[in-house]
């Protein structure tokens, strides 16, 4: 699976290790992603998404459902 928050799209980016003599590798910077159970209360059902604590708090503040119906104007499926 895509390691993809499902609100906010954040997704891997690239980066370099730079060691004490400045030689520069390639590494990846993972988003904070959780799988977490909420209860839509709209259609009395659980829903799992995959979303980054970043989102956890966006669903926090402004409400599931306003963030599920967001993302069905998207085209993902809930």
């Amino acid at each position: 699976m895509a390691r993809v928050c499902d609100v906010t799209g954040k997704k891997p980016i690239k980066g370099h290790y730079v060691s004490h003599s400045n030689i520069k590798t390639n590494r990846r910077f993972l988003p904070n992603l959780q799988t977490k159970r909420f209860y839509y209360a709209e259609e009395d059902k659980w829903v799992t998404l995959k979303v980054s604590t970043d989102a956890i708090r966006t669903i926090n503040k402004r409400g599931l459902a306003t963030v599920i119906k967001e993302l069905r104007l998207k085209g993902t499926k809930i």
